[in-house]
């Protein structure tokens, strides 16, 4: 018999009534249809609505002791799809994800089902290691694998063997065994699948993370972390320290954290990674920052501003000389608005100097130098010296303390267009902060030309977008009761956004230019419900009414908005 199993069998029906998941009367109706039907008992119990379906694979993962993926486009290679027959693969509902050597490695969602494995053992002629997914998507993925009249261009192809298994060892170890596992192929082939996948997923983190009897991997798309896959914990150690290798750093060195950067070669460019490991009370944790500047958008066009603050910014960035501050929390695009400005101003009669922590893109002509507060190289630092290199534009990645402030806006007033970004929520907080770092609001009014906070709204998905009509109370609540036949989206979720309903980001700014009248408001010393005050009084538009106007043009939900403008405020 070739077929892996585990080594505890129990009927699922008792694992299920065992862990509360369905009632003894659920299981004895599940049976009864299942003596009617022939049907596998976990698909009856979902499609009786009993069950979730992720709840199905979840349980029968820890229970059974299998590991289970959320099967995704470049988790299946599609040379080794047809080794089973299409008949067989819906009959079975099956697929076939990848082979080492006799090893054939298929998505099931029963994995108790070993007459099935013994069958397509015999069709194979492979050992049938079974690996836990969803029924949907295993049946999604045959129609996308077996379908002759598609051309799929899988990033395993990217890969120099295509072999990829989950590979059994020791968890006591030691650094020169481990060391030579990292460097073993299907080790190799694992972290290139976990990485290449990530990349083509438009993922901007990867995280590692060691569990309970599994390691996790995640992928952070549109700033929100989806489980991707759970390998056996027996292997965490060689992955990490493949990665330690690729990195550059210590496989020994477990006890402290590093970091460092890696390159990857995909589609004949290449993508820089930032290697972050942190010790932890089951393991080191690692996150990788996937910095792909081909994904990135750099382009003032493309960030979401309406047409007014994209005319309006572009203004204050062709002004010879002031400060301009970029405002939001951690995540919300400051860095990407950053690097646009920059472009947008790029030609080759200027010297643009950059002062970054650290430098996340390589852009041409520009002068770029990076921050190392470990041998005293601090921003204030830096930037005494950039303007020595006669800079036209300088860009200082954050403004952290009173010294770098003063220094920036010392600068702006001398000839000197710079631009920086601030921790602050919204534009009348950044105004209050430089306030409260004690710079004079003289210089505050003399060298501030604007200010824009912004946030990234995820948009809807194209593939399940669905439009609907929102309830009085909801219209009335927004203030658009007078708004007759409107009409919002939604997304209903698939496969191509991780069933969230929602994929790809866009930018909501909020534009404060610094005008004679705001520039007399500052001398006051105000506080910062007075410079709100303020704008409310003059007519400016906020995050909150932006991120609305997006809903209205079927951009983006209601609920995208609150969370993205209230959660972080």
């Amino acid at each position: 018999m070739r077929v892996a199993r585990p080594t505890e069998k129990r009927k699922l029906g008792e694992i299920l009534v065992e862990h509360n998941l369905i009632s003894e009367e659920q299981c004895q109706a599940a049976l009864m249809i299942q003596r009617k039907t022939a049907k596998r008992l976990g698909q009856i119990v979902v499609e009786e609505n009993m069950l979730s379906e992720d709840d199905l694979v979840e349980v029968l993962s820890k229970q059974l002791g299998y590991t289970h993926v959320w099967l995704r486009k470049g988790l299946v290679d599609p040379k080794v799809v047809k080794i089973i027959p299409k008949e067989k693969a819906k009959l079975y509902q099956v697929i076939p994800m990848f082979r080492v050597n006799n090893d054939l490695t298929i998505a099931t969602a029963d994995p108790q089902a070993v007459f099935i494995f013994d069958e397509l053992s015999k069709i194979t002629k492979c050992t049938i290691k079974p690996i836990l997914s969803r029924a949907s998507d295993i049946l999604q993925a045959i129609d996308t694998y077996y379908d002759d009249g598609v051309q799929i261009t899988d990033f395993l192809d990217e890969l120099h063997e295509n072999e990829i298994q989950l590979v059994e060892s020791n968890p006591d170890q030691d650094i020169q065994e481990i060391g030579d596992m990292a460097e073993g192929s299907p080790i190799i082939n694992l972290v290139n699948l976990i990485i290449l996948k990530a990349i083509k997923d438009h993922a901007s983190d990867i995280h590692l993370e060691p569990d309970v009897g599994k390691f996790r991997v995640r992928y952070r798309i549109d700033g929100i972390l989806y489980e991707v896959m759970t390998p056996k914990p027996e292997i965490y150690p060689a992955v990490i320290s493949r990665l330690k290798i690729m990195a550059k750093l210590d496989i020994a060195e477990r006890r402290m954290p590093q970091d460092g950067r890696m390159q990857v070669y995909l589609e004949g460019r290449s993508v820089d990674l930032r290697f972050s490991s942190l010790p932890g009370i089951l393991g080191e944790k690692v996150v990788l920052r996937i910095l792909d500047k081909k994904s990135a958008v750099l382009d003032l066009n493309r960030l979401g501003f309406n047409e007014h603050t994209l005319v309006g910014f572009r203004n204050m960035l062709q002004k010879p000389f002031g400060l301009v501050l970029v405002t939001g929390p951690t995540g919300s695009g400051k860095s990407t608005t950053l690097y646009s400005a920059i472009n947008y101003l790029n030609t080759i009669e200027k010297n643009i100097v950059t002062i970054e922590d650290p430098v996340e893109y390589q852009l041409e002509i520009i002068n770029q130098n990076q921050v190392n507060e470990s041998i005293g190289l601090s921003f204030a630092r830096i930037l005494k010296h950039v303007l020595r290199q006669d800079p036209d534009i300088v860009m200082v990645g954050e403004i952290r303390e009173r010294e770098t402030a003063e220094i920036a806006i010392r600068a702006s007033l001398t000839g000197h267009m710079v631009l920086s970004t601030l921790h602050t929520n919204d534009s009348a907080s950044a105004i209050s902060r430089l306030l409260d770092m004690g710079i004079p609001p003289y210089l505050i009014a003399s060298s501030l030309v604007g200010v824009i906070a912004q946030r990234l709204i995820r948009t809807v998905c194209v593939e399940c977008k669905t439009s609907y009509v929102p309830s009085a109370a909801l219209l009335q609540q927004l203030g658009w009761a007078d708004e007759k036949g409107l009409r919002l989206v939604k997304g209903k979720g698939c496969p191509s956004c991780y069933d969230s309903g929602y994929k790809g980001r866009i930018g909501i700014i909020e534009f404060m230019e610094v005008d004679s009248d705001l520039k007399a408001l500052i001398l006051e010393n105000p506080s910062v419900e007075e410079i709100r005050a303020f704008e409310g009084k003059n007519n400016y538009s906020t995050l909150m009414m932006e991120g609305l106007n997006k809903a209205k043009e079927g951009i983006t939900t209601v609920s995208e908005i609150s969370r993205a403008v209230y959660a972080e405020s």
